[in-house]
């Protein structure tokens, strides 16, 4: 089998993929590159997620790339909008030339005599295997399976009469228009759906176990419109986008150090939107504090508009059984549903399911510790890409290609052709992901964990972030720096 070489493999073609792809030709034009993506097109999430509303939940002027302006009027931007964008900048850089689609990763290995990995992959529209070898790979296939989510087994639902469907494969042909319709969940999805189905449908009802915090933010920045009348938008984009970052950081650090001061303001501008009277602190106070998991953002506060206005309602309740025409909770209520969304969340699944082995060895992902949340503990010339959980999942993914280039980089200057990250000393580990949302809680020891300190600790602080890995030092402690075992003198 012909075997075809890169210096660097990308896997992903999504909004991170691509991201990283643009790095590698701006920054290190000499280095040849492809990228393989499971899927027929570009975008991954952006591309898989088709149903209605689906939006950013974090502002463009940070989800989009440090390198490419976001022009869109809206801020907070639908899916087709993010969608044109990520593919109008791969045509742009010319990257959409090196995808090839269809290619599903299966395994790396990793050989230290020769400096390679080994790649294996299927092509799905013809099963043919593909191998591939590479000196430096980079995920950037997310953290969850694209093939399903996230379902309850639900007592009763083989009696349920109506349609159900899961927001993560959406049914192109379902028409809920004067439905009953009934959505399961209260995140990002669920807060997403509820305004968008209840502008056609009849009513639509979102069935929560536990309320979510929810936060109005306006769909379009006045800054941004500001400077885009006085400014060109190359100039523009980097003052709105510093400004979203500085908002942002302040909010997330305020939430953990007086998170009954964030509490109370999120209540409070809740209670200010919904009608009054409202059971505020039923349906929308968790009982847990803010950013302990992701707030939700209702765009010009779309949510508590539908729910204002008498089009959908908020049901704090269980779900005791499913009935051929709807779902009886654990209050004995039933409330009726044409169709049942079930936004349960997603399923975990790092590095797109892809195994690695080094020097025949497999890795064993839960055993790793992350090095600046982007490598992995005894895994050569290898990075992964995790965006922040309180912040713009891009403005961590730009840091990490940026890294990248500089190691690729100093590799070169130094004539080393290896840089493997070692595990910190001390035992203070916890999990690389600090949320507890349910996906996160079900699949957490199989991920790769974090240190207690710099630079195996992420700190999930974008501007602690530019100083550690724009301008911090490639060989600290954490890394060793080597060449082909093929190429050391022995003794």
């Amino acid at each position: 089998m012909a075997t075809d070489h890169v210096d660097v493999l990308i896997v992903g073609a999504g909004l991170s993929g691509v991201g990283a792809a643009c790095h590698l030709r701006r920054d290190c034009p000499d280095k040849t590159y492809a990228v393989f993506e499971a899927r027929d097109a570009v975008g991954g999430t952006w591309d898989l997620f088709r149903y209605p509303g689906i939006r950013s939940d974090s502002d463009m002027f940070t989800l989009g790339y440090s390198f490419q302006p976001w022009t869109d009027p809206k801020a907070i931007a639908d899916g087709d909008a993010i969608r044109r964008y990520v593919r109008d900048t791969a045509r742009q850089y010319g990257v959409d030339a090196h995808i090839r689609f269809r290619h599903r990763v299966l395994r790396a290995e990793w050989d230290s005599a020769t400096a390679r990995w080994t790649v294996h992959a299927r092509r799905d529209d013809t099963a043919e295997e593909v191998v591939l070898t590479c000196n430096f790979l980079v995920t950037c296939t997310g953290y969850y399976r694209y093939d399903a989510g996230y379902t309850p087994d639900f007592p009763g639902v083989e009696r349920y009469a109506g349609r159900l469907v899961h927001p993560q494969h959406w049914p192109g042909d379902l028409d809920h228009a004067g439905r009953q319709v009934v959505v399961i969940g209260s995140g990002a999805t669920a807060v997403t759906l509820v305004p968008a189905l209840a502008r056609r449908a009849g009513h639509v009802t979102m069935l929560q176990r536990s309320p979510t915090y929810v936060i109005a933010l306006p769909a379009r920045d006045r800054l941004a419109d500001l400077l885009r009348r006085r400014l060109p938008a190359r100039l523009a984009y980097p003052v709105v986008r510093g400004k979203n970052v500085l908002l942002g950081t302040v909010n997330y650090q305020l939430s953990r150090r007086a998170p009954k001061v964030v509490r109370s303001f999120l209540l409070r501008a809740a209670k200010g939107r919904l009608p009054a009277g409202y059971d505020v602190d039923r349906h929308f106070s968790p009982r847990y504090d803010p950013w302990d998991q992701r707030l939700c953002v209702a765009p010009d506060g779309d949510l508590f508009a539908a729910v204002a206005a008498g089009r959908a309602s908020v049901v704090t309740d269980t779900v005791d059984t499913f009935t051929p025409g709807g779902i009886r909770l654990g209050s004995g209520v039933e409330l009726p549903a044409d169709i049942v969304v079930t936004a349960t969340g997603l399923q975990l699944l790092a590095l797109g399911g892809m195994t690695l082995t080094v020097d025949g060895v497999d890795v064993d992902l839960g055993r790793t510790v992350a090095y600046k949340g982007m490598m992995l503990s005894g895994v050569p010339n290898f990075a992964l890409t995790i965006g922040y959980t309180n912040a713009s999942w891009t403005l961590k993914a730009d840091l990490v290609a940026g890294y990248v280039c500089r190691l690729l980089r100093h590799l070169d200057a130094t004539g080393q052709q290896v840089v493997t990250p070692v595990a910190p000393t001390d035992d203070a580990l916890s999990p690389i992901i600090d949320l507890r949302s349910g996906y996160v809680l079900r699949s957490v020891d199989g991920l790769p964990k974090q240190g207690s300190r710099a630079p195996w600790r992420l700190h999930q602080n974008y501007v602690r972030d530019v100083l550690l890995m724009k301008h911090g030092r490639l060989d600290d402690e954490g890394v060793r720096f080597s060449r082909a075992t093929a190429d050391t003198p022995v003794g």
